[in-house]
């Protein structure tokens, strides 16, 4: 068997998020800035000569981790490459999950990014990475993110994407144990949805002046905290200990911007609820596997 090992696939912060419409075919016309971080998920691919597609759930480091549902997007992932290019090989994928579900923080997205640039290498595909996007965008809404590869401001249904230039930075992530289903928040009846379009410009301008305060607003946190209170409570301690925070995606995560100076030791470390995760996460200029293809089409 050819082996790859150790594929990161990083998550993402929203520093904003802002709903400025509904499409008529129901998806919602998002504005946002995707930060990538260092809180990463690990997938370990191995070819099959057979042409199957499997996949092994090993349990993440971080807390006790739900068990992924029997067809992930990371087998739909290969699932689509696959029958997309006509490739007779398969694959098993062993996916090492740290990044918790129902965050907000783009896991299953990432993953599905990941497998896609994996497997176009393991199998020998050498495909431009425009025909990864067109798999992507059929997979998720943040897919096409991961794989183009850069921080970004993003448009769209998640589909358009700008390179943006981000400073570097490290922020606090704490993850109440609730988690919240996206589905729920955009049905809900009194999600904001017509948010006036911003300009990037201005966003770029308040993140020079003022980089530690959050700029706009995430249009999804009023449903979401009804939903689960517990990311009132966690942005409510991080606003007691200074730190302006807000809730990223779709929740349950919130994180702000740490301070130059910060000490592990300090009360903002301990004594969260059991089973909340609280992790310091560096910002990232670029995917690790950027390097993988030379076409960026961002």
């Amino acid at each position: 068997m050819n082996a790859l090992l150790d594929v990161p696939a990083p998550a993402k912060l929203n520093r904003f998020l802002h709903v400025t419409g509904r499409r008529a075919d129901g998806y919602h016309e998002l504005q946002s800035v995707f930060q990538l971080i260092d809180w990463c998920d690990t997938l370990h691919f191995e070819t099959r000569r057979d042409g199957r597609l499997s996949r092994e759930d090993l349990r993440g480091a971080d807390g006790d981790t739900p068990p992924l549902p029997a067809d992930d997007l990371c087998l739909r992932a290969a699932r689509a490459l696959q029958s997309a290019s006509g490739c007779p090989l398969g694959v098993h994928i062993v996916l090492d999950k740290r990044i918790p579900q129902q965050a907000g923080l783009g896991g299953g997205s990432s993953d599905a990014a990941s497998t896609l640039i994996a497997l176009n290498r393991l199998w020998g595909l050498h495909w431009p990475r425009s025909a990864l996007m067109a798999i992507g965008e059929r997979l998720g809404a943040d897919v096409p993110f991961f794989l183009g590869g850069r921080n970004a401001w993003v448009e769209g249904i998640g589909e358009r994407l700008k390179p943006l230039d981000l400073p570097p930075a490290r922020f606090l992530v704490v993850k109440p144990a609730a988690g919240v289903p996206t589905a729920a928040i955009f049905q809900a009846h009194d999600l904001e949805r017509a948010t006036p379009p911003a300009i990037m410009a201005d966003f770029v301008a308040h993140l020079h002046d003022c980089p530690r305060q959050p700029w706009g607003r995430n249009d999804l946190q009023p449903v979401a905290v009804r939903l689960c209170p517990d990311i009132a409570r966690a942005l409510e301690r991080l606003a007691d200990r200074g730190l302006a925070a807000r809730m990223t995606g779709s929740g349950s995560a919130v994180f702000a911007v740490l301070p130059e100076r910060y000490a592990p030791e300090d009360d903002l470390f301990r004594g969260w609820p059991d089973g909340w995760q609280v992790r310091v996460c560096c910002g990232l200029p670029e995917h690790p596997l950027i390097g993988w293809q030379k076409d960026a089409i961002m």
